[in-house]
């Protein structure tokens, strides 16, 4: 699987969020330096965060954004859904031509979807942060 940046922003965006946002909004500036996403591309995948009722914005000098509900409530498939990421996964080449691809195919493509539904912002923070502390690093995303 190889996520687009896109998708792969949407998510480093949504865990910044998680890291930083506890007491106050988040800018889109703050996080767009943090993470090295382009801030008028991180504006356009935060509406469409917005939209789908992930996070919430807040205007004004101390406007920005927090997530809409607890990490453990978010899941990856929410998140690439949000941004018109459905299938991350390629299809295959020739769906109709091999009748034992395209069931491989499918159970593939259905346990991939079940596994990002069940893959919230929670564990994958704790997963990100497991594996910067077994390295010795401090954790930042």
């Amino acid at each position: 699987m190889k996520l687009n940046r896109r998708a792969h922003y949407s998510i480093k965006a949504m865990l910044d969020l998680v890291i930083h946002a506890q007491s106050r909004p988040i800018s889109v500036k703050e996080i767009a330096k943090r993470q090295s996403i382009p801030a008028a591309f991180l504006e356009q995948i935060l509406l469409d965060l917005r939209r789908a009722d992930l996070v919430v914005s807040s205007r004004g000098v101390l406007g920005g954004y927090q997530l809409q509900r607890s990490p453990n409530q978010i899941s990856l498939a929410q998140i690439l859904t949000a941004v018109g990421e459905q299938h991350p996964l390629p299809a295959p080449k020739e769906q109709a031509s091999d009748i034992v691809t395209l069931a491989v195919w499918q159970r593939l493509d259905q346990a991939f979807q079940t596994a990002l539904q069940n893959i919230n912002l929670e564990e994958l923070y704790f997963d990100a942060q497991s594996w910067q502390a077994s390295r010795g690093a401090v954790f930042i995303v």
